[in-house]
């Protein structure tokens, strides 16, 4: 049946596809951001993997089609010629791997690394500096991806190579209030992904001190929050 477009826009405001500026009343929102680098090399392959592409490869060629040897002269002989090409691999393992300088992108590349910040957070009892992933208090944003964006903008201070995977949140948490911090009422966190886009190297701010890490290096500075990451941050090799 075909839904006249009035009709059409209640129906996806009720199933929550509007987009529409939040209405939380009283309640605090906030939007945090997974700031991420995706791999710049290959992961290096599972020993199981590379054993069971030894097993085929070697089944293959006992059991492979063989070929006339006048067919194989002729391949042998195509493509000759006098140039050359040199190929030297990039290196796997840079300078900050070795120092374990956390603070460089140019480390882990064989893996997704993550910004933390550490500083001032919404809810730290006493504001007391915590780390936390880039974050911002929603107030008159059009929609908790401008207050992402918003947020994530206040640290790097460009946005122009960066990507927001998807306008939706990828989870949420309610924060109820600790013993240390009764004066603040529960909360609502979003947590949204963004990706570096062809970039090395970023100026943060508007913290005391930042790194770049992997998950598990990751699960070290927010060990409290270890199961929602591992639900959040789930990695396809």
């Amino acid at each position: 049946m075909r839904r006249s477009p009035v009709a059409l826009f209640q129906y996806l405001k009720s199933r929550g596809f509007c987009s529409s500026r939040p209405n939380n009343g009283d309640e605090k929102l906030v939007t945090a951001v997974l700031f991420e680098r995706l791999p710049v090399v290959l992961p290096k392959i599972n020993p199981a993997i590379y054993a069971f592409e030894e097993f085929s490869l070697r089944w293959n060629n006992l059991f492979r089609r063989k070929f006339p040897d006048e067919v194989l002269s002729r391949s042998e002989a195509r493509g000759k010629g006098d140039y050359q090409i040199e190929y030297t691999p990039a290196p796997r393992i840079m300078e900050a791997d070795k120092t374990n300088d956390r603070k460089s992108l140019q480390r882990a590349l064989d893996s997704r690394l993550y910004l933390l910040l550490y500083g001032s957070t919404y809810g730290a009892s006493d504001g007391k500096p915590v780390w936390h992933f880039p974050e911002k208090v929603y107030e008159n944003e059009e929609t908790l991806r401008k207050c992402a964006e918003a947020a994530l903008n206040s640290v790097v201070g460009d946005l122009s190579d960066t990507y927001f995977v998807g306008n939706a949140p990828m989870a949420h948490m309610v924060v109820q209030p600790k013993e240390e911090t009764p004066d603040v009422s529960p909360f609502k966190r979003f947590f949204f992904k963004s990706q570096v886009l062809g970039r090395d190297k970023y100026t943060v701010g508007k913290c005391e001190d930042y790194v770049w890490v992997t998950k598990d290096e990751l699960m070290e500075y927010l060990p409290e929050h270890t199961e929602l990451l591992d639900k959040m941050i789930i990695h396809i090799r």
